[in-house]
């Protein structure tokens, strides 16, 4: 009998492991998501308001698992990249504006991601005492880290981003949720945040698009289809797609982001942080008197983690989304996208060298993506409801979660938008602006587009 049930405890935990092995697509998404981008967001939002944006948090984590259910349904019912549906159902036009879309958004995240991870680097080998000047240079981590992204990805492909987000996605949750243990939270306080309202304005309605951003990015929705193809799911593998979004998304992420938002606001307001100069290295040493040392490194762990893993999602968008237009085969035995791929890598490295504190250039960077965003959303709803697209359309709860997803998307980035028209005579106001304009324009078209087709099918 001992001997029966050592075998059945095997026969178990061999299970789970292989069930646990096969997940993978949406946690590349997930480590794109808890990225230093949407840290930036919840610091800011922590020591600039205290709890009181936890139901932005908490939102952002139900939607991302929405927007992530919906691109899955769309890649496993259509088996196919996001761009070649766009091209055959809505036209040549309409893949191009995904394209430049996603190209923007996810180019502009890959500089000041880079920058992120490069300054940090410099500032923990500092840290360790290491005298070397040359070493705790951000310049020269940005091209260190930019070589180790092009060979690892370039050589590895697909299957090297999906470990390391896997690997690192579960070192970033755990390095924030152990420093929430160590951090003195208010729990009367902290509810008191789930109470929807936007502090401060402009201010707040930019700090709650940035966490929202950080979620539901426009560059999230459009790799789910690619990064299951590469895995090689259909329809039958819907039950385990599924909770390959629950996991990553909903459970890891959000507790990645309840992690991170708790610490800042139970410690960054009482501590006299600037919001306007905060950045993760100042977050990090401020715990310190608070904490110890030990929250310290935990926090140091958990940047670097979340840099490098969202770097490596990041970095293989753009040629997804560039081999699915120009036809190319989306693995690295394919020349073009691998060539692709190592563009991509090396023009991170430019990203240390530009101005401006990288936490507050992050919160600008998930903003500026989420104004592309409310576009992939109405593409996802278009097909996902047109019958000769899907075999299955969009059932009345998908639907209600797709128009929630692009009412809160749309309204938190025309917050922010609206913020930008206060200063639209600076370039960088006026390009989001114009942006913005030209995504409404597009949203119409589709919506429009779809209108025609549903009213010539009856």
């Amino acid at each position: 009998m001992a001997t029966e049930s050592r075998s059945s405890d095997s026969w178990s935990i061999g299970r789970i492991g292989a069930f646990l092995e096969r997940l993978g697509p949406t946690w590349l998404a997930g480590a794109i998501a808890a990225g230093p981008a949407t840290m930036a967001s919840l610091l800011v939002a922590g020591a600039s308001f205290g709890y009181a944006l936890l139901w932005v948090v908490v939102l952002s984590a139900v939607l991302g698992t929405v927007g992530q259910y919906l691109s899955m349904r769309l890649g496993l019912l259509t088996e196919a990249g996001i761009v070649a549906v766009v091209e055959r159902h809505l036209g040549s036009r309409w893949a191009w504006v995904l394209v430049i879309d996603v190209v923007l958004a996810a180019g502009l995240a890959q500089l000041v991601i880079m920058k992120t991870l490069a300054g940090v680097t410099a500032t923990i080998v500092a840290s360790a005492g290491v005298g070397i000047a040359a070493l705790t240079d951000p310049r020269l981590w940005g091209v260190v880290w930019a070589l180790v992204l092009a060979a690892g990805l370039a050589g590895g492909g697909y299957r090297v981003a999906e470990v390391g987000a896997k690997v690192l996605v579960s070192v970033v949750v755990v390095a924030f949720v152990a420093s929430a243990f160590v951090v003195p939270i208010d729990p009367a306080a902290a509810a008191s945040g789930l109470q929807p309202t936007i502090p401060s304005g402009v201010d707040g309605a930019l700090v709650a698009a940035g966490i929202l951003g950080g979620a539901v990015h426009i560059t999230l929705l459009t790799m789910q289809s690619y990064t299951m193809r590469a895995r090689g799911w259909t329809r039958s593998e819907t039950d385990i797609a599924t909770f390959d979004v629950v996991s990553s998304m909903l459970v890891a992420f959000g507790v990645f982001s309840l992690g991170v938002f708790l610490v800042a606001a139970s410690v960054l307001p009482s501590a006299g942080v600037d919001p306007a100069t905060i950045d993760g290295v100042g977050a990090a040493q401020t715990l310190g008197p608070v904490a110890g040392e030990y929250a310290t490194w935990l926090f140091f762990a958990g940047l670097l983690g979340a840099a490098v893993s969202t770097l490596g999602g990041n970095t293989i968008v753009p040629p997804y989304l560039l081999a699915d237009k120009f036809g190319w085969d989306r693995s690295v035995s394919d020349p073009r996208y691998r060539a692709t791929i190592v563009v991509v890598a090396l023009a991170s490295a430019i990203g240390p060298f530009l101005g401006g504190t990288f936490f507050q250039l992050l919160v600008l960077t998930l903003a500026f993506g989420l104004v592309g965003t409310p576009f992939a959303i109405a593409v996802l709803l278009a097909l996902l409801n047109d019958p000769s697209v899907v075999p299955e359309t969009n059932s009345v709860p998908a639907n209600v979660g797709g128009l929630a997803l692009f009412a809160v998307a749309t309204v938190l980035a025309g917050e922010f938008v609206l913020a930008e028209l206060e200063t639209v005579a600076e370039p960088l106001s006026a390009f989001v602006v114009a942006f913005a304009a030209a995504m409404a324009l597009a949203i119409l078209g589709v919506a429009g587009r779809y209108g025609r087709d549903r009213i010539a099918a009856r």
